[in-house]
């Protein structure tokens, strides 16, 4: 029914539709190859986005397929081939009824994350990780099994088959465009939330503005932290998901559209065959006419959809390829994508240095750093050489008599040390060091006056300033007569 409905020039149209899929491919691939090649923080790679891509890949390949097999659409005169009598058509059906759910759901799935975010303050973790694989993997290959199993494919417009009308509704349009809607509904439902928060931030703010005393009140200061505070928040997440919103809102409406042009259409192909009275005129005409098709076609109206409006879904289908490079790339994929493929052509990295180098391979001690560089090097371990090993110090006292004594940290330290390993001289030879007499460096006790015996001993120690050149003082010595009732000085 199709070549007597529509013009000549409808199924160039429909071919055309078919290679905008083979750029919107190309643009899909390359993501999936940038996000497995490229490092997260150049591809921004999350799952979520990525089983979105593949969903929107495997519905392009269902208008791919017909171009490279170039299919036979009519099994006789009447009646245009199916599943069961093009192995075509069963192929490009099945991607396309199977990449139109995948991407239905995956986009039900990010509006729910998102929404958790923002209106729920909830952080989707590894129970919606699976949870998320299963449902936007799982639902698709039950629906389009049942789908196919008991609806089938068939040649209904163009090169692609589509799905048949009998029990459609019930077994694929309707549960699709129920998770469109719930999809569309959280949307909205987080875009009236943000709203909210947002003017709630504003009327917080002329709250605290007409406080006439200048010191605002605790509760309204209050209010109007928590309001500022989650209107940044939620600014934030918008921020970085904006681009996501505008994809999953793209798709959301692709389908749809879709959905809804395709109800339309089998609904007025089930009432023209109820009424074949509707049919009247334009046969007639084709009688007169002698089967020219291109004089009845004003006769076609109620009969079939537009021409251009099959064209348009067509073509906003194909287009959810490009679509998702504009608004799930990153412009940082460039200049990765650039130091990747230069990179067996470039040496190391300019900024590592000399000693970096030699010492990445092989770290060695404090005192090696001036060694012979080694002959091996690793690039990727200059970043942890080990720290040099700190130095022991065995700190040497003069004695008042003269004589060097060790403290009794460094015998305990030399009894600890383990004498399987190298002594290394840190600080080239050891230089002893003989205090002066007139030295301010040390303390010292003071001298006796007996011949060096030491206080305590029963023997008055004097002081003589002159050993330290300090100013001297008369000594004023007190003693108390028994008896006498007064001092003698």
């Amino acid at each position: 029914m199709t070549e007597w409905v529509y013009p000549d020039n409808f199924f160039r149209l429909t071919r055309v539709a078919n290679w905008l899929n083979v750029a919107g491919i190309v643009c899909t691939v390359s993501l999936l190859v940038s996000f497995l090649v490229l490092p997260v923080d150049k591809s921004r790679r999350h799952y979520l986005t990525v089983c979105l891509i593949i969903g929107v890949t495997m519905m392009q390949m269902g208008f791919i397929i017909p171009l490279a097999a170039k299919p036979d659409q009519c099994h006789n005169a009447i009646t245009p081939n199916d599943m069961y009598s093009n192995l075509s058509c069963a192929f490009s059906g099945a991607f396309l009824l199977a990449g139109g759910w995948a991407a239905t759901l995956w986009v039900f799935i990010r509006s729910v994350s998102l929404h958790l975010q923002i209106c729920w303050h909830v952080v989707p973790g590894r129970k919606f990780f699976y949870g998320a694989l299963a449902a936007g993997w799982g639902l698709p290959v039950l629906f389009v099994a049942i789908s196919l199993s008991i609806t089938g494919v068939s040649y209904r417009f163009g090169d692609t088959c589509h799905i048949n009308h009998d029990n459609a509704l019930q077994e694929f349009w309707g549960p699709l465009l129920a998770f469109a809607g719930a999809a569309t509904f959280l949307q909205v439902a987080t875009f009236g939330y943000c709203i909210r928060v947002y003017i709630k931030s504003l009327l917080s703010d002329d709250t605290a503005s007409d406080n006439s005393s200048g010191l605002p009140s605790y509760n309204g200061s209050f209010r109007t932290l928590n309001a500022k505070q989650a209107y940044r928040r939620v600014w934030r997440v918008i921020e970085l998901q904006w681009r996501g919103i505008a994809i999953v809102l793209i798709i959301i409406a692709d389908v749809v559209f879709f959905a809804i042009i395709f109800v339309y259409i089998d609904h007025t192909t089930q009432a023209t065959l109820h009424d074949l009275q509707k049919a009247e005129p334009w046969l007639l005409c084709l009688v007169t006419n002698g089967g020219n098709k291109n004089a009845c076609l004003d006769k076609t109206k109620g009969l079939a959809i537009s021409e251009a409006t099959v064209i348009a879904v067509l073509v906003l289908l194909s287009m959810n390829g490009i679509w998702c490079l504009l608004f799930l790339g990153q412009w940082t994929m460039i200049p990765a994508w650039f130091s990747l493929i230069r990179r067996p052509f470039v040496g190391p990295p300019d900024f590592v240095s000399v000693d970096a180098r030699r010492l990445s391979a092989n770290p060695q001690p404090y005192a090696e750093l001036h060694s012979p560089p080694q002959p091996t090097f690793d690039p990727r371990t200059y970043e942890m050489l080990s720290s040099p090993p700190k130095p022991k110090f065995s700190p040497v006292i003069q004695a008042p008599d003269g004589q060097l004594v060790n403290t009794p940290g460094s015998e305990a330290d030399a009894a600890f040390s383990s004498p399987s390993q190298p002594k290394t001289d840190y600080f080239g030879r050891e230089t002893k060091y003989n205090s002066p007499t007139f030295s301010f460096s040390n303390p010292r006790p003071p001298t006796t006056s007996g011949g060096g015996q030491a206080q305590g001993q029963g023997r008055r120690i004097d002081w003589d300033p002159r050993t330290t050149h300090a100013r001297g003082i008369t000594v004023v010595h007190y003693s108390n007569r028994e008896g006498d009732g007064f001092r003698e000085v």
